[in-house]
């Protein structure tokens, strides 16, 4: 049975998801405030946070930094009644996977739990590869080379992981915004290319002349496996 953390500060909402997830087979834990949130994500093991933006103590991105910096690869889905799209994106380059605006129907919020829960069991790449002189290791976020140690951002992380999945295989800029974003995340292309543009600087020997994260014009990116040895 999967087990949900709900961090919902208002007590109707709270009540009222808490009740449907539980009708839908949910283990459901509740909280209202980022403190109380941010300790039980680090503390307990949960397969989902369901988590709102405005919270007293701590909001949700305060949140959702902290339990990241942490090393919680739980899957996160923002509550928002926020209509920016700048702060739907700060939320999901802070480590969320997907966001729900408010006001919500329940069935669209059953069916992005569902999805993300899929997401979450899919197995992940082999967690230490060496790729060239980098050595990646998803366990961390990081990637080595000797004594050099660099750190991936949450949304780093996800390309980098949706990319070795997917070895080989063009990916277009829809396929990464689903898989890294959160789908039905609205998205410029240019945002893509400056987080690919990112991750290759950290990845490549030499980011301007990519070797392994190639672009494929007017396709979309592949990651090329060539040299790939699991460690």
């Amino acid at each position: 049975m999967p087990k949900i953390l709900v961090v919902e500060d208002e007590p109707g909402i709270a009540i009222a998801l808490e009740d449907d997830l539980t009708m839908e087979g949910y283990q459901v834990e509740v909280t209202g405030d980022g403190p109380t949130a941010s300790r039980l994500a680090r503390e307990r093991e949960f397969d989902l946070i369901l988590l709102d933006v405005m919270l007293p103590g701590k909001d949700g991105f305060e949140v959702c930094r902290e339990i990241r910096r942490a090393g919680v690869r739980t899957p996160i889905l923002m509550l928002t009644a926020r209509t920016q799209e700048a702060e739907k994106v700060m939320g999901l380059e802070l480590g969320a996977d997907d966001y729900v605006t408010k006001p919500f129907g329940v069935r669209e919020l059953r069916a992005r739990i569902a999805a993300l829960l899929r997401r979450s069991q899919i197995p992940a790449p082999s967690r230490v590869f060496r790729i060239g002189d980098a050595e990646v290791d998803f366990a961390r976020a990081e990637i080595r080379r000797g004594r050099e140690v660099t750190v991936l951002t949450p949304l780093e992380f996800k390309l980098l992981e949706l990319f070795a999945r997917n070895r080989g295989r063009i990916l277009t800029r829809d396929q990464l915004v689903d898989g890294a974003w959160g789908v039905n995340t609205i998205v410029s292309e240019r945002v893509v290319d400056n987080h690919i543009g990112s991750l290759r600087k950290k990845l490549e020997p030499d980011a301007d002349h990519p070797r392994y994260l190639r672009n494929v014009r007017g396709i979309g990116y592949c990651f090329d496996d060539g040299n790939l040895t699991q460690t």
